[in-house]
């Protein structure tokens, strides 16, 4: 379970803590929140992670499609956060910095365990219990044949997106999923906003063509 908690002058933070001025720090934008971390403010640490947290967990369960992983590498990238808290600088928006680290980590991840079998991997259909996030909800008024017709179409898409070249399915997570902008997604992949357009192009005409029998 990802919680923050920041102990100041500790290289990690520690795993409880309360969440400090929550009203004052809503009022800042989440750059000047991480200023106020780097100047040594432990709540604001805290009040990140409280507000990326199932964000951050569902980035990384689209790349992993495991739900023990995902919250392993979610708390990974608020650790590094946390760890280069110092070198934020207030010009990089800090969306864009925080998705660049978790891209890392996740390219990074993918890469370890290119060979490996994903092990406690979670129904797409099921909601987590504890961040409730879920892919697909079933609906009530479908019939038995519509529901598995449904769940093979969401099975199928998984697939696709996950046999897209590596920047790709990036893109498309972060914009599909994660509901990023042009101009965030190509701050995160450093590309320009013209190229990332013509990226997400390629990958959803390429989903578009092999998904065309569930269309």
């Amino acid at each position: 379970m990802l919680v923050g908690g920041a102990a100041r002058g500790t290289a990690e933070p520690p795993l409880r803590g309360a969440l400090a001025e929550p009203g004052l720090l809503e009022m800042l934008s989440d750059a000047e929140v991480m200023l106020r971390v780097a100047a040594g403010d432990d709540g604001a640490f805290d009040y990140l992670v409280e507000k990326y947290r199932r964000p951050m967990i569902s980035f990384m369960y689209r790349m992993t499609h495991n739900q023990a992983v995902a919250e392993e590498l979610a708390q990974e990238v608020f650790l590094r956060v946390y760890r280069s808290r110092q070198s934020y600088a207030a010009s990089a928006k800090f969306t864009t910095w925080l998705y660049r680290i978790a891209t890392n980590l996740a390219v990074n991840h993918a890469r370890d365990t290119k060979h490996e079998r994903p092990e406690n991997t979670v129904n797409i259909d099921e909601p987590d219990s504890e961040t409730g996030l879920t892919v697909d909800v079933v609906d009530g008024s479908l019939n038995a044949e519509q529901v598995i017709l449904r769940r093979e179409r969401m099975d199928a898409i998984r697939r696709q997106v996950e046999a897209l070249p590596e920047r790709q399915r990036m893109a498309v997570i972060m914009h599909k999923y994660q509901n990023m902008d042009y101009k965030q997604i190509a701050a995160v992949l450093k590309l320009s906003e013209s190229a990332t357009k013509s990226l997400l192009f390629r990958a959803y005409e390429t989903l578009r063509e092999t998904l065309k029998k569930f269309i």
